[in-house]
Formats: C-alpha cells, structure tokens, sequence
C-alpha cells in the first residue's frame, strides 16, 4: 500500500513536477506508482488464469462418459469435489496444467466412488485404532491445521488394506475438522521406540500413492520426529515416490538439536504440544476418549451429507474401480512424479540392519532430508 501524500498524486502531476523540477523524491513516487499498477495488472491477470483453468477442467470433468452415474453415485460428494477450492487444489499438485489436473480429479472421483470413503466409520476402524498409532490431535497448529500424531512403534496389523483403509479414515476425519479459511493438515510422526519391525514399504508406498493422488494439496507438512539413523535407507527409497513438492514438505527434527525448539515454538502453542514433541501437554492418548470424539465426528459427517452417507444404508465399497474407469490412467505431472524405482527389499533391509547393529540401534546420527 502506498503510504506517502506525495505518491497518491496522478502519474501526470508526478511528471509534470520531474519536468519542472526533478526531484529524488518524486522519481521514486513515480516508478512505485508504476509499479504497483504492474503488480495489480498481474494480479488481476493471474486471477483471471486460475478461473479460466477451473473452469475447463470442471468442463472436462462434466464430459466423462459416465458422469451421469458418477454423479448419482457420489452425490453431495460430487459437488464439493467440483467446488472452486478443490479443483485449484488438483491444479496446484498438477502445476496449474488443465489436463493433468482434469486426469487426476477424474481418477480422484472415481476411487471415491467406489472406496466409499465418506462411508468409513469409526466401528469399521476401532481395532486398528487401539493402540494410538494414529489419531486426530486435540489441538491445532498456529496457523489452524488440523495435527495428525502418528507413531510406528503402536503398529498393530499386518494387514496392508487395514492400514490404509484407517489413514484414509483419519485424513477425511481432519479435513472434516478443518477451520473455513484453512485446507492443510500437519502429520507429527513420533520415532521413539522405532525398531525394524515397524518397517513396511508396501504399506509406505501405498500410503505416498494415497497421500498424493488422492489428497493433493492437503498436507501442509510433515515432522518426522527423531527417525533413527537406520530408517535412512528406507527414506531414500521412499523420496523417489514422492512428488518434489511433497518430499520438500518432509522435514526431519531432532530433540538434541539446539534448533529444534525455535522450529516446534514457531509453529506450535508449547503449553498445548504434547510432551513427546518438546512440549508441556503430558496427555496420554487414551481409546476410550478418543473413541467418543470420533462417533461423534461421524454424526457430523452424516449430517454434513444430509444423510446420503448415513451407516443405515451402506453402499457398495471396492478395492477397484469395478464398471468405471478413467479415460486416461497416465499419472504424470510436470516437473513431479518420478517413475517407480526398482526396489531390493533385502538390500535395504541388510542395509538398515548394518546401520542399526553399527550404531548402538542406529540412533546416533541424523538423516539428511
């Protein structure tokens, strides 16, 4: 905003003043008023853009050759995945590229229709949950996202679809609990008690593909939370699955670097942080606690979808895309995700466990993101 007398003046009076008499002062009014135009222009440009582009994808997206069934298949859900907000979300993961964006929101509408999602409640996912190896923090960041805790060492199934099938419940329950103005959530992943057994990369695979495909735009950042040096292995494994843009938001934080608390300080309310992260909240989590939260959320989520989506009358929820498919299932994106690597499982395993029996259980030394 421009703030002094003399540059609220027209560009013609700050002309007519340089060609009388220039004057430092004036020259500098001049070309910020220039500028800020310029910026204004560009602005106005860029909005523009960005209606066009969600404009044509959601075009796209109406000219599928079975929107008819999707539509009566997802349908609240339908409308606010074409909302403004959510397709800027897919364009933003896609670069601002229409036919990518297009592509991965088609993909998008169709696992939901037939993963059903909004249909998962929290007695399809208790046993998973028992051991608090996920769940929806209490409190939020000091920005307002909604904190997801998660702790590797509680793993308590084996089963791969169980696994996801409970992280996909946790990520629509904290974007349920998302405040208006904010979109993103935060993952707190507490290694203490980390150990190779935890160690799954089928699971972490599938996660990433879920996170990403699925879920554009909806971490806003993820602490990894002391990781023991021999976890390093299996984080160069999972970077190259990772989207640029999601790698950049993994950040790793120890508790013995002196830097750590300014980073946790800047970002969280000390008082509310729980002890395991650096903060003063001692809470424990506790299942039966937790459990109430949750049916309660799903109240919200039935009455949210005006009861479409109410347990009473459960629709069909598959691990493919059964009659409907996506015109195209190329998963590109520019400057984003790379091909899979080929994996040797027992090399990074026979790595890890080097690490680990070198280095008193592999704890001291930090991973470099």
């Amino acid at each position: 905003m421009v703030t002094s007398s003399s540059s609220l003046r027209s560009p013609y009076t700050l002309l007519f003043n340089l060609s009388s008499q220039p004057q430092k002062k004036e020259i500098q009014d001049f070309l910020y008023y220039e500028s800020t135009v310029e910026e204004i222009k560009l602005e106005c440009f860029r909005i523009c853009t960005r209606s066009t582009k969600i404009n044509e994808v959601r075009k796209g997206i109406e000219k599928h050759k079975s929107i008819d069934k999707i539509k009566q298949r997802l349908k609240d859900e339908y409308t606010r995945y074409l909302s403004d907000e959510s397709i800027s979300r897919y364009l933003r993961a896609r670069n601002w590229n229409v036919k990518k964006a297009e592509k991965m929101l088609e993909t998008s509408l169709i696992w939901r229709m037939n993963y059903r999602p909004e249909d998962i409640r929290w007695d399809h996912v208790a046993p998973e949950a028992e051991t608090g190896k996920i769940y929806r923090s209490s409190f939020m960041d000091k920005l307002g996202r909604t904190i997801l805790v998660m702790r590797p060492k509680c793993q308590n199934s084996k089963s791969t679809r169980a696994q996801i099938k409970y992280l996909v419940y946790c990520m629509e329950n904290a974007i349920l609990n998302l405040p208006p103005e904010q979109e993103q959530m935060v993952w707190l992943i507490d290694f203490h008690g980390f150990s190779m057994s935890n160690v799954s990369i089928k699971t972490t695979k599938e996660t990433a593909h879920i996170l990403q495909d699925h879920y554009p735009e909806r971490l806003g950042l993820a602490i990894l939370y002391n990781p023991p040096r021999f976890f390093e292995p299996f984080w160069r494994v999972v970077k190259p699955f990772l989207e640029p843009k999601t790698a950049n938001k993994v950040k790793f934080v120890y508790s013995d670097d002196p830097n750590t608390k300014n980073i946790m300080e800047s970002m969280f309310y000390i008082d509310r942080l729980e002890s395991a992260f650096g903060g003063r909240n001692e809470a424990k989590f506790d299942l039966k606690i937790y459990a109430a939260r949750m049916k309660e959320d799903d109240a919200k989520r039935v009455a949210l979808c005006n009861g479409e989506c109410s347990s009473s009358t459960p629709r069909g929820r598959g691990s493919t895309f059964s009659e409907f498919t996506a015109t195209n299932s190329d998963s590109d994106s520019d400057g984003g995700k790379p091909k899979s690597p080929e994996i040797n499982e027992e090399a990074i395993l026979a790595e890890a466990q080097k690490i680990e029996a070198a280095d008193g259980g592999g704890r001291g030394a930090r991973i470099e993101a």
